[in-house]
């Protein structure tokens, strides 16, 4: 692990899986832009802040995933550090019974082991409009781009460098990735769409890129959006292949095509969201039909339509 200079007081920890992003109040104390894994991330965050004698104010989270809040709890238990976070996020992390609510494949004793790092208290909630948040007086940006979380935001620093969270993936993400994640895919599409308005001198991508070109971002965003569609298109081709299939067929028959191996109920949970938001997508945009046949749901091809998304 290393720490980044990105621009002024701007700084970001290179974690070797993704960027985390800090601002410098002073010499010692930092504004953490969420705060990695807890697993595999932690012990190299928690050393890298020793040696270079920094010490944990305040986090302010993009969205309540494990990657970016797995260590919430265990940095405001040692620094007596502030959690910032937007409302809706705070709210399903704020315990083991709410995180069940966007993880319902596991019971609630897999989900305390699976996601039970996740769970922390939330000092300040940031409300669904709000544009503008000060912490220690130091005056953070905020952009809300919903649809990969139910109330992802990206975070704008006093030195106008953008951290966009998981609104964007980078390149070396999306050739890795078998099937990229939303939980609400059209909101998700709408929030990127939004970026092409973000002006800022540089742009941090959590997995895993710098930008300091308006240009390149703008690539980037239209290369995003054409992969998640991409994708929708090919799961749209599984089901028009066949008359007629319910969600878990679909899920089957998606998990193969894509070669996507299953080993615990934690992977078949999270995989299961990311089909059904994809399937739900298609069906929002008329490209699918969902009717009730002999007491199950089928979701079928739409005949009076052309099959792509555009």
């Amino acid at each position: 692990m290393e720490i980044k200079i990105v621009k002024g007081n701007t700084f970001c920890i290179d974690t070797g899986m993704t960027y985390i992003p800090f601002y410098k109040i002073n010499y010692r104390e930092i504004i953490m832009l969420d705060s990695g894994y807890s697993n595999g991330e932690r012990e190299g965050i928690a050393e890298l802040l020793k040696t270079n004698n920094l010490k944990v104010a305040a986090i302010i989270c993009t969205h309540a995933h494990m990657d970016h809040i797995g260590n919430n709890a265990y940095l405001k238990e040692k620094y007596k550090c502030t959690i910032v976070m937007p409302e809706c996020e705070a709210i399903s992390c704020s315990s083991i019974m709410n995180l069940k609510l966007y993880n319902n494949g596991c019971n609630l004793s897999e989900v305390a082991e699976y996601f039970g790092d996740m769970v922390c208290k939330t000092d300040i909630m940031i409300a669904p409009n709000q544009e503008i948040i000060y912490i220690y007086g130091i005056k953070f940006k905020i952009v809300h781009t919903p649809g990969h979380s139910p109330a992802h935001i990206c975070i704008v620093t006093p030195d106008d460098v953008a951290y966009l969270g998981d609104a964007l993936i980078g390149y070396e993400v999306m050739e890795s990735a078998k099937m990229p994640y939303a939980y609400v895919l059209a909101e998700d599409l709408k929030s990127k769409e939004k970026l092409y308005d973000l002006k800022c001198s540089k742009y941090v991508v959590a997995h895993k890129n710098i930008y300091d070109d308006i240009t390149e971002l703008t690539k980037l965003i239209k290369d995003n959006i054409k992969f998640y569609k991409d994708t929708a298109n090919s799961i749209y081709d599984i089901i028009a292949r066949n008359r007629s299939m319910t969600m878990e067929e679909i899920f089957r028959a998606v998990t193969q095509n894509f070669n996507i191996q299953i080993d615990n109920r934690c992977k078949y949970s999270i995989m299961e969201m990311i089909v059904i938001s994809y399937v739900q997508y298609l069906n929002e945009k008329g490209m699918l039909d969902l009717n009730m046949e002999n007491g199950f749901y089928k979701y079928s091809k739409k005949i009076s339509v052309y099959t792509n998304v555009n």
